[in-house]
């Protein structure tokens, strides 16, 4: 039956004595066209009823004065719990929205054509606000997992992780396993972060972001390695090596070096990555014609040379210690053939043996370390290993005591 017009004043105080009668309507409806509604526990659907309830009194009160617009937000998701921003999507909060509206829009049909039209403008400023107030979240989410992820990346740099270090990590949503490997170059003039996420996504990497002054830092580590091993068994690329990735990734970093830190087996011991990383990007300059990406322990004689210790342990340890447990033979002639200017006759002539045992040694060298001494630069690594290791081999001798 139709209803005669009614003044604005009166369709006011009408629609504040239904306001609890819309409220329950509304409540019943969502139970029964919203599945998502029904699964909730209780407290939050006490949450999003609070919510629907503050949306119909604060359009009675819009009603009222439409230049209260601007607290709109405030006035109607103010009554839920933060809590409920992270269990409510944008788009369920729509359909509450949608919801709520066709509720009061059957129960209002015959109060005329302006109470109408004040409803759609409303629903329409309400969504604009529910918009709003999920684009804030989403910010200060994204400012928040910023500020974590460069804290966790400060920490991985400094070496100071503490125990608290992997469950930042987790909270970052890491998809890393397994190896780890620290890239270090110059920060370009606009860093597009979201791009570099999905470069690496592609070659199935994760990776952490850091930003220092000029230099941009990436934490690599391999993604969902059971999809790997899946995509492996029908046939398709195997996994990318971290100068492989490295060299993908290159084009995001601004001109400069580029350099990779040695793989480690964690993320919890990227630290002793980072350190050779960064050792390698201040003396990059060294080598003239230094690649991009370049290896960290391909500058292990500039590192040394400027003093960084991990770099000394590293010729010691991988080149001179294993030449030296192996066979003297091999240190000797390592030795002379680096002295006589890589010359394999003039290194025959001095240790008395044919050319071509010399050469065989040389092999017999780079079998065991992994070097080739006969090409120029792993010719400089290997003679600042022996360097660095014989003086080892003086400090570590026992002194004579001096006879009276």
């Amino acid at each position: 039956m139709a209803t005669r017009p009614k003044t604005k004043a009166e369709t006011l105080a009408w629609l504040r004595t239904i306001a609890g009668e819309l409220a329950t309507a509304t409540l019943k409806r969502l139970e029964d066209t919203l599945p998502w509604y029904g699964d909730m526990p209780p407290s939050r659907r006490s949450a999003v009823g609070l919510v629907a309830q503050a949306g119909i009194s604060s359009f009675v009160a819009w009603f009222d004065d439409p230049r209260s617009t601007p607290w709109i937000a405030a006035d109607v998701f103010g009554a839920a719990p933060r809590e409920l921003l992270r269990s409510v999507s944008l788009q369920q909060t729509l359909q509450l929205i949608r919801v709520t509206v066709e509720v009061v829009e059957d129960r209002v049909k015959d109060g005329g054509e302006p109470l109408r039209e004040a409803i759609l403008l409303y629903s329409r400023e309400i969504a604009f606000a529910a918009a709003d107030v999920y684009a804030r979240a989403a910010e200060a989410r994204g400012l928040w997992d910023a500020r974590l992820e460069a804290l966790v990346v400060d920490s991985i740099l400094s070496g100071e992780a503490d125990d608290e270090l992997p469950s930042r990590i987790a909270a970052l949503g890491w998809h890393g396993h397994g190896e780890v490997s620290v890239l270090v170059g110059t920060a370009p003039k606009q860093l597009d972060v979201d791009h570099v996420r999905r470069a690496a996504r592609h070659m199935h990497a994760d990776v952490l972001i850091g930003v220092q002054g000029n230099r941009l830092v990436l934490v690599i580590g391999r993604a969902d390695p059971l999809a790997r091993e899946a995509e492996d068994a029908i046939g398709t690329a195997p996994a990318l090596t971290f100068m492989e990735i490295a060299s993908q990734l290159e084009p995001h970093f601004g001109p400069g070096h580029l350099v990779l830190g040695h793989a480690v087996p964690n993320l919890v011991d990227a630290s002793k990555s980072a350190k050779a990383a960064l050792a390698g990007f201040a003396v990059a300059r060294s080598w003239r014609h230094a690649p991009r990406p370049v290896h960290a322990d391909d500058l292990l004689p500039e590192r040394a040379l400027a003093g960084d210790p991990l770099a000394r342990a590293t010729l010691v340890h991988r080149i001179y210690r294993p030449l030296q447990a192996h066979s003297t033979e091999l240190l000797t002639t390592l030795w002379s053939y680096l002295d006589n200017g890589r010359s394999l006759e003039a290194t025959a002539r001095e240790l008395f043996v044919h050319p071509n045992t010399v050469r065989y040694r040389l092999k017999r060298v780079s079998d065991v370390i992994g070097w080739d001494a006969t090409g120029a630069r792993e010719a400089l690594i290997l003679q600042s290993a022996l360097i660095i290791g014989s003086m080892s081999d003086h400090e570590l001798a026992p002194r004579r005591r001096p006879t009276n």
